[in-house]
């Protein structure tokens, strides 16, 4: 068995580019050699900015001889087609085999397939694995560029290493061929460096102060940042991503710890950090003895040097960071010159979506919603002109100087402008926090005022764009419906709202709209579905929950609630059994074409309906009229117990108590086991069979009432 080592040199990879570089390196490499026949196991890629590195061991030396056989045309068919079939297979006419198949003599070519040398193999593989090899962004270089067959690399590519258990790999990319050499660090390392083969490649690279596994760096940084501040009495403030962008633009990392002017942490803490990290890729720190966590006036560089002086290493980074906090407060001081209203002025200018106005327009829509929702809807119940106030206010940060500098910052600057121009508190919080919830680790606002705020945000985005007919499709989503959608939804959920969408639809248009009350709902209900399909709950538990008869539940916690109810209820006994015996009424009753819906409630609302005497009575919450016999004894029992457990069950519905409503079927459960045991449905007397027939109809209806129980598989 042989080791096989691979090197792609070339001048710096962006560090965002590096980890899809490994994998398509590793794709490639399998590709090609599975391709040729040869089995490889576990890989070795790493990436540095300037080289990709690939170890396969345990490759074989030589693949195995292959014998494969054609069928071809019969014996006796035209000279054209035999000789055509030989061609393909590249085999001579006196070599064919003549074998009977099916009664007929037929030919069939066989092919001897030598075994081939690896390394004749790797050598064809390496030259496309370059050319296939597939870049966010690349480019040509060199005298060749003026072909566009030439080579494309994410930067202009200078060495080739191809080794085979010690033997360079003969081929040729472009004019550039593989060898046995390689270059080290840009200033530790001079000159070229020999490599033997796959097992001394890392060592001799390390040699050259190049640390070629890019988690061994991605460690170092980590570590080495931590234990700078820790030595500094401080506590580094973590961010995972920082460090593997370190790891990438560094072969040879030197976590460096130092000191900006203290003046600057007047800035927001976020500005300073985002600064840092974003123009710098520092790392920031805390004082490790205070408890609030305040961020103190230290940075972390991470160097690509072993520097005989770190100091003046240190010096010129805070250099580079004094200028752009510099500017960073400079924006800061400017935009407080301004009132937010003064800011919120500057809307008007911004274009929102070319069908809907400005995003001035959107702000107004916004804070007529979220005063509905305190006021008048009372969902969540808080301060009507706090709450005005705060939507009126909550984009006027995207006009400021800071928030042009730094996107991500919009809705937070908002906050730190709002409390520095003396507005009350949940004010600036409703301003800060208004975005929220973004992703599913987002914390989720309780405070009255931020929820109506964000709510009414989310939801206008929704209604503006499904009005206008503009949702998402596939994977393409490009004004983030999605996550809207998830984000009212778990507002909803984490403030126990009670909202109805065909209200909100009413409040925010000024009339009724029942199409887009209920296309909103629908593809609120599919996120929900999403949300609790992750959490366990089974797809026809939430389909069970989500509709009454032909129309949607324009309330999702009501679903929610249901199909939570439903999934414990369901995984009882007595739930499983009812379920059975429900199925098995449907049938009977799909079967004999009687008809189980209940009468005389159109398409209103059952939840709205309920506790109503046609509700009661349609629903199998009163008693049927007298039978014209004698009912068997099983019989009687199913009356008894659904004269109890179907007003009951209607009545938890009403109060919105699935819970107890199942409770209350869970008791149906002997009684319809036993009917079924001892009562005969289609009895030779009709009085009977229609006495019955209309009992299973009730018993189907009750069941019914508490969620579409004819939806649920099994």
């Amino acid at each position: 068995m042989a080791d096989f080592l691979l090197e792609l040199r070339c001048e710096e990879i962006p560090a965002r580019m590096q980890a899809g570089a490994r994998d398509e390196l590793e794709k490639l490499f399998r590709r090609e050699l599975e391709a040729a026949g040869v089995a490889v196991g576990d890989l070795t890629v790493w990436s540095t900015p300037r080289r990709l590195a690939l170890i396969a061991k345990g490759l074989p030396s030589q693949t195995e001889a292959v014998r494969e056989e054609a069928k071809g045309p019969p014996v006796g068919a035209p000279d054209q087609a035999v000789d055509g079939f030989c061609r393909k297979n590249g085999v001579e006419r006196e070599s064919l085999e003549a074998r009977d198949v099916k009664g007929r003599a037929t030919y069939f070519a066989v092919i001897e397939k030598p075994g081939q040398a690896v390394s004749d193999l790797l050598a064809a593989a390496i030259p496309v694995i370059i050319r296939d090899f597939s870049w966010p962004k690349s480019m040509r270089w060199g005298e060749a560029s003026i072909s566009s067959e030439s080579t494309r690399w994410v930067r202009p590519l200078s060495g080739i290493i191809a080794l085979l258990d010690g033997e360079i790999v003969p081929c040729v990319t472009d004019g550039l061929g593989c060898g046995r050499t390689t270059k080290g660090h840009r200033f530790h390392s001079e000159g070229e460096i020999s490599i033997d083969g796959a097992d001394d490649y890392a060592a001799k690279m390390r040699d050259a102060f190049v640390i070629v596994d890019h988690e061994e760096r991605a460690d170092i940084v980590r570590e080495g940042a931590r234990k700078a501040a820790s030595e500094a009495g401080l506590s580094l403030v973590e961010d995972e991503g920082l460090v593997i962008e370190n790891a990438g633009l560094t072969e040879w990392p030197v976590p460096l710890l130092g000191r900006f002017d203290e003046a600057y942490l007047d800035v927001p803490p976020e500005v300073i950090q985002l600064t840092a990290r974003v123009n710098q890729k520092y790392f920031v720190c805390e004082d490790a003895a205070n408890d609030a966590g305040s961020l103190a006036n230290a940075f972390i560089c991470t160097a690509n040097i072993a520097a005989n002086d770190p100091a003046v290493v240190v010096d010129g980074n805070r250099k580079v960071l004094a200028a752009r906090l510099s500017d960073a407060r400079f924006f800061w001081e400017l935009d407080q010159k301004k009132t937010l209203a003064e800011h919120a002025k500057g809307l008007e200018r911004i274009t929102f979506h070319e069908k809907l106005g400005t995003v001035a327009d959107k702000v107004d829509r916004v804070a007529k919603l979220a005063s509905w929702l305190v006021f008048d809807a009372k969902e969540p119940n808080g301060d009507h002109n706090l709450t005005r106030q705060a939507a009126e206010l909550c984009k006027a940060d995207l006009v400021t100087e800071m928030v042009g500098e730094f996107p991500e910052l919009q809705g937070l600057m908002g906050g730190y402008y709002a409390a520095k121009e003396g507005l009350p508190g949940e004010v600036a919080d409703a301003i800060r926090d208004h975005y929220k919830p973004v992703g599913q680790s987002d914390d989720v606002p309780t405070a009255p005022t931020t929820v109506a705020v964000s709510l009414a945000d989310k939801l206008d985005n929704l209604l503006s764009f499904f009005k206008i007919d503009i949702l998402p499709t596939g994977s393409k989503d490009p004004f983030a419906l999605r996550r809207a959608a998830l984000g009212y939804i778990r507002l909803v959920q984490a403030n126990n709202l009670k909202l109805s969408i065909d209200t909100v639809v009413h409040a925010w248009r000024g009339n009724r709209d029942a199409a887009l009350a209920e296309k909103l709902t629908a593809f609120l209900l599919d996120r929900l579905a999403v949300q609790l399909r992750d959490e366990g709950v089974r797809h026809d538990y939430i389909a069970a929950s989500r509709d009454w008869g032909a129309q949607p539940d324009l309330r999702i916690d009501r679903v929610e609630a249901r199909a939570r109810a439903l999934t414990s209820f369901l995984g009882s006994e007595d739930g499983a059994n009812l379920l059975a015996g429900y199925k098995r009424a449907a049938n009977i009753l799909k079967k004999e074409e009687w008809n189980a819906a209940p009468d005389g409630l159109g398409e209103e609302d059952p939840l709205a309906l309920a506790g109503k005497p046609e509700f009661d009575a349609a629903m199998g919450g009163a008693k049927d009229a007298a039978l014209s016999y004698t009912p068997e004894k099983a019989e009687k029992a199913l009356i008894d117990a659904l004269d109890i457990a179907a007003p009951k069950a209607a009545d938890c519905v009403r109060l919105e108590r699935f819970e107890d409503a199942m409770a209350a079927l869970a008791t149906l459960r002997a009684p319809i086991d036993a009917f079924f045991d001892e009562v005969t449905v289609n009895d030779n007397d009709s009085a009977k069979r229609t006495a019955r027939l209309d009992l299973l109809a009730r018993f189907t209806r009750a069941v019914g009432n508490v969620a579409d129980f004819s939806r649920i598989e099994g």
